[in-house]
């Protein structure tokens, strides 16, 4: 199948003890002398989990990857990593994103498989598994589990997410019943798959699709489309292919494709999340990526899809209107054509027959959903290391605000007291809530769209300024400062704002500060000291020590590169 020796081969190729041991009880399993002859061993790495709803089809899903393997020569073997259930973790899925690499990374180069088929589709598993394939570099290709059909309640669509931020602040308004509510939890998930709303999980989904990471179409397909299968039978063949060719993960994440990256989240309103992500992923790459790269590429991009929570569409819409290659088409100008992919031909060739079947879904590029949509990042003296914000997301007029600040210390103190009716704020106060970035939450939970005080909601009140060092799901919405760097429980400067103090955002020219003497600010600073240490043992204990701030893609230190896919000793 290829003319450079398998890796495999180190495993199950000697004609000695060795080779015994490995054959012999992989034999256990029924596989006959001929598979461990000659045939590229390809590994399906898989999140499924039941307690991951997002990947709970991915065994199914698997099977037709198997079947492509065995059609076109290979020897398919699927194995499981940790599975990251964003909506059933606590304390929040992220602290596991780094766990769930280092987990990938150990488990591709400890075996003997000569490349590897990622299936993940919930927000961290993604990133995840990329972050951990990257820094062994084997030929790699990616399977998303797809989003779910649309969610549907008395008659209408409603989305995953976005919906349920909307429902839960007319509650608290006493616009909707808290018997409606509830009603729409069971239409709101009716199939297999990740959020339909452009979240983190379909955002990264478009962005693999984006960078040229997996077969045209990855992104949009229903979890539950017969064609997701077939993409997964033909994402099987493909990796024998590569395989074959020696196609390897770096030979794809290059810098032209994580720029396609920034460019395609713009375009398709995607989550904020993608910062941490891509930044993570391009340090295991070795790729120079910074915050500055988003602004440079995608703050002037329009975005062009009209999906929650940008708009008002869902993924399966998106889907029907022509997917990634139509909204890539549109853009085309603004990527670089000439990218590679895993398909071993330039980016363009994935858009290059595409068509538009719904220019309200996927608009054209000079009749944008919103203009200059892609995230922005802010600095000034509260954030001097960035921060970011989701303009398409975002109220326009409050993109540039003054306003006091109300500061929550904790994520306590703000669920304790948002609903006090005698709470001080009114609709031009700005909301700061602090500890909840990597290493204070720990691991930066989406709490950063806090919920509009209830005193305010009821007075028709459905936006404001937010600032923390959090994150947000991809499915919220509003206008929202995130990723605030460095952090409050290292003592960046959100540790010492105050109630009252006065901070002007603006947006369009990137600047975040917090209005008081530069002497007053040092002042403050200087008498900061940081909380005790929470934890004294364990994965927690091990991410606090290590983990990176936000703008540097919140991975552990020590993760940074990567080990290759060599392994020298035998284990008998």
């Amino acid at each position: 199948m290829t003319k450079k020796p398998l890796r495999s081969r180190h495993w199950y190729g000697g004609a000695d003890k060795d080779g015994f041991i490995h054959r012999s009880w992989m034999k256990n399993q029924g596989f006959p002398d001929q598979v461990f002859a000659d045939k590229p061993v390809i590994g399906i790495c898989n999140t499924w989990s039941e307690l991951t709803p997002c990947n709970a089809h991915l065994r199914t899903l698997a099977q037709g990857v198997k079947r492509g393997v065995w059609e076109a020569g290979g020897f398919p073997v699927e194995f499981p990593v940790s599975s990251l259930g964003e909506t059933q973790m606590r304390p929040t899925a992220m602290l596991f994103r780094n766990l769930l690499a280092m987990d990938v990374e150990e488990a591709i180069r400890a075996h003997g498989i000569d490349g590897v088929v990622l299936l993940g589709g919930c927000d961290k598993t993604t990133p995840g598994q990329l972050m951990g394939a990257a820094s062994v570099d084997l030929p790699t290709i990616v399977v998303s589990s797809g989003p779910m059909l649309n969610g549907k309640w008395r008659g209408k669509d409603i989305g995953s997410g976005t919906d349920v931020w909307k429902f839960s602040e007319a509650v608290r308004a006493g616009e909707m019943t808290l018997a409606q509510f509830m009603g729409a939890e069971s239409g709101m998930s009716r199939s297999a798959g990740v959020c339909m709303t452009m979240g983190t999980a379909s955002t990264m989904a478009s962005l693999v699709e984006a960078m040229g990471l997996s077969l045209p179409q990855n992104a949009a397909l229903p979890a539950v489309d017969a064609r997701r299968m077939a993409l997964a039978h033909l994402t099987g063949m493909r990796i024998v292919e590569m395989v074959g060719e020696d196609l390897r993960l770096s030979q794809v994440l290059t810098k032209k494709n994580f720029e396609n990256a920034i460019v395609a989240n713009a375009a398709v309103g995607g989550s904020t999340n993608a910062v941490v992500h891509l930044l993570a992923i391009a340090g295991r790459a070795g790729i120079d990526l910074t915050l500055n790269d988003f602004d440079r590429l995608g703050g002037h991009i329009p975005c062009l899809v009209n999906c929650m929570p940008s708009g008002e569409y869902l993924m399966e819409d998106f889907c029907y209107a022509g997917g990634m290659p139509a909204l890539l088409k549109q853009i085309a100008d603004h990527l670089h054509a000439d990218a590679p992919t895993v398909s071993g031909k330039p980016i363009s060739t994935q858009w290059a027959e595409a068509e538009n079947f719904n220019e309200d879904v996927i608009r054209p590029i000079d009749n944008p959903l919103v203009e200059a949509a892609g995230i922005r990042v802010l600095k000034g003296n509260l954030t001097p290391d960035g921060a970011v914000i989701k303009p398409s997301a975002a109220t326009p007029e409050l993109l540039t605000h003054t306003g006091p600040a109300h500061v929550f210390e904790s994520i306590e103190d703000m669920k304790a007291t948002i609903d006090d009716p005698d709470l001080p704020v009114t609709s031009d106060t700005i909301l700061v809530l602090k500890g909840c970035g990597p290493k204070g939450y720990p691991g930066m939970a989406e709490v950063g769209n806090m919920p509009i005080p209830r005193r305010l909601v009821q007075e028709g009140v459905r936006d404001m300024v937010r600032i923390s060092d959090a994150r947000m799901s991809g499915t919220a919405f509003g206008t929202v400062v995130l990723h605030a760097c460095p952090e409050a429980a290292v003592g960046g400067p959100l540790a010492v704002v105050k109630t009252g103090d006065q901070i002007k955002l603006d947006a369009a020219a990137g600047v975040l500060e917090l209005l008081i003497d530069e002497a007053e600010l040092a002042e403050r600073l200087a008498q900061w000291k940081p909380a005790e240490p929470e934890f004294d043992r364990g994965y927690a204990k091990l991410y606090v020590d290590h983990v990176m701030q936000a703008d540097r893609g919140a991975d552990l230190d020590f993760l940074i590169g990567g080990s290759g896919d060599v392994v020298r000793r035998e284990s008998h």
